[in-house]
């Protein structure tokens, strides 16, 4: 059986994510801040009160893991603010710097012991961190925060392909969750099915890419 370890897996799309593969017979381990009903019932783990910002807390994690493989890690937790030019909140920009950038990349050097060669590394990104599509703009600290996290993500792919250890950057699309009071156009678990075509089809040779959940490859 494979073991995927998702963030933010209690709610939304990360619980979407490990709904959908615990019916494909994974095996999974949740890590979230506040567990829920709805994850205890499919998880074979749940690691809850955990804040990814945290050394001490992925110590903790990395501790209950022990050597646990790890086929899978989704990197799915995150953090949307808003700011606008002229009253900039940079607190929430740092915020989410830390949610949205530092934090996957903690997790997965914490968590890279447990993975070997054909472990695959999920990184849920955004299109609003592509420059080249940017016809918008506002969101400041989303927007940066998130090709920050696509540069790491890049970054991580070269690094980890001598180690057998593919890497994506996935956009889910715009989602009907709680991050964007609902208001979203697909619904957690159609982007979840998407998102889960994209690690299943990832490998060594696509390894960096960044793509959108239905398929369409990105601008950076």
């Amino acid at each position: 059986m494979k073991t995927a370890v998702i963030t933010g897996a209690n709610r939304g799309i990360g619980l979407a994510m490990a709904t959908q593969l615990s019916q494909q017979g994974w095996e999974i381990i949740g890590v979230c801040r506040s567990d829920s009903d709805e994850l205890e019932a499919i998880a074979g783990m749940v690691i809850s009160g955990i804040d990814v910002t945290e050394p001490e807390h992925l110590q903790q994690v990395k501790k209950i893991l022990g050597d646990t493989k790890v086929d899978l890690l989704i990197n799915n937790a995150g953090l949307l603010q808003d700011e606008k030019l002229g009253e900039i909140d940079y607190d929430s920009i740092r915020d989410q710097f830390e949610i949205n950038t530092l934090a996957p990349l903690m997790v997965t050097e914490a968590l890279l012991p447990n993975m070997s060669e054909g472990s695959k590394v999920a990184l849920i990104t955004s299109r609003m961190g592509s420059i080249a599509d940017n016809e918008s703009g506002g969101r400041y600290g989303y927007r940066a925060s998130k090709a920050a996290l696509n540069a790491f993500g890049k970054s991580l792919s070269l690094d980890l392909k001598d180690d057998g250890i593919a890497v994506a950057l996935l956009h889910p699309g715009y989602v009907q969750t709680r991050m964007v009071n609902f208001g979203g156009h697909i619904t957690p678990e159609e982007a979840a099915e998407g998102l889960l075509a994209r690690i299943d089809e990832l490998n060594l040779e696509n390894t960096g890419g960044f793509w959108h959940s239905n398929g369409e490859q990105l601008p950076w």
